[in-house]
């Protein structure tokens, strides 16, 4: 007997280890899916929100006396520069937001089989099969949330950075603008003040997505109570619950972008007038007290549900039609 037990115990264990390579094998098989979905998220995402996001961003950096509101930024911006001046910055972002949401959601894909396997889960998630396999709690989703919001934002804060200063020169014709495109831009960035120049603004990039926190967190929460109490397709589940978990994402992170926006639009070399996040936060203060923090705020929560809405659509479908 035990020498029987002795003979088949190598064998077993050999399954094991076959089992384990196949579990592994397939996870990384289809950790590329994240980043092939996240493509069309950033295009989904674009095409909806880019034209509030012009008013977004023009109202934060301007002065309070140029626009009364939204509504007068919309029509001044229409009517002088015409419909294509609500798309001005719009190619960085069409580029930039393709590979963002790759790199973003992939990653956050990524992550997730991380901190489920590794550190929430350990060793359980390698031979769960099918409905088994151990899920990941919010507070998982939402520390997935702020790593891939740190890997994202060195793709980030050079294309927000080449997209606020072109959404901000209001000359109607190109002669008159400082920056003919977003590689003009890049060139005279880079020509002038080095890569140092095109990452200007990086650490409040990074502030900024620290705040994915509350977006994926919110995100799970939100799945959850559609799926445990509504019969709502996935499709529209994923419209709800990416709509919903993006307003929370704005409510919590406005005032950081704000400041992060202030801080891209500022003039680089002696003129600078925000040398540091603190020097850009207390500008704002100044000028308008708390509600400075605010300014903008109404196209950019416009803005978030139909646009995440749909990028996470996008994202879900490509996730589920992809092959494994």
């Amino acid at each position: 007997m035990p020498m029987s037990a002795a003979v088949k115990q190598p064998a077993h264990d050999g399954v094991n280890q076959a089992s384990d390579k196949q579990v592994i094998a397939s996870q990384g098989s289809k950790s590329y899916k994240g980043f092939v979905a996240g493509v069309f998220s950033g295009i989904a995402k674009l095409s909806v929100g880019h034209p509030f996001d012009t008013i977004k961003v023009r109202l934060q950096t301007t002065e309070k006396s140029h626009f009364r509101g939204p509504l007068d930024c919309l029509l001044q911006t229409v009517r002088n520069e015409g419909v294509k001046g609500l798309y001005k910055g719009a190619t960085p972002p069409l580029i930039g937001w393709m590979f963002m949401d790759s790199v973003m959601l992939g990653s956050l894909n990524v992550y997730r089989h991380i901190l489920t396997d590794h550190v929430f889960h350990p060793g359980q998630g390698l031979h769960a099969v099918g409905s088994e396999k151990p899920k990941l709690p919010t507070i998982g989703h939402g520390i997935a949330g702020i790593m891939a919001g740190c890997t994202v934002s060195f793709i980030a804060a050079p294309v927000e950075h080449v997209k606020a200063r072109l959404q901000v020169q209001y000359a109607a014709e190109k002669s008159k603008r400082l920056y003919s495109g977003p590689i003009d831009c890049v060139k005279k960035l880079f020509c002038s003040h080095g890569i140092r120049g095109v990452y200007h603004g990086l650490s409040a990039t990074l502030l900024f997505r620290a705040f994915f926190f509350f977006w994926w967190g919110s995100y799970d929460i939100f799945t959850r109570l559609f799926n445990n109490h509504t019969s709502l397709s996935l499709p529209a589940i994923n419209f709800w619950a990416g709509g919903l978990s993006a307003q929370i994402f704005w409510l919590t992170s406005y005032p950081s972008d704000v400041v992060k926006q202030r801080i891209m639009t500022d003039p680089l070399g002696p003129e600078r007038k925000f040398p540091r996040w603190r020097d850009a936060a207390k500008a704002v203060w100044k000028e308008s007290g708390w509600r400075g923090y605010w300014r903008g705020f109404v196209p950019c929560f416009l803005r978030a549900f139909p646009a995440n809405a749909m990028a996470l659509v996008a994202f879900e479908g490509v996730m589920r039609a992809l092959p494994d």
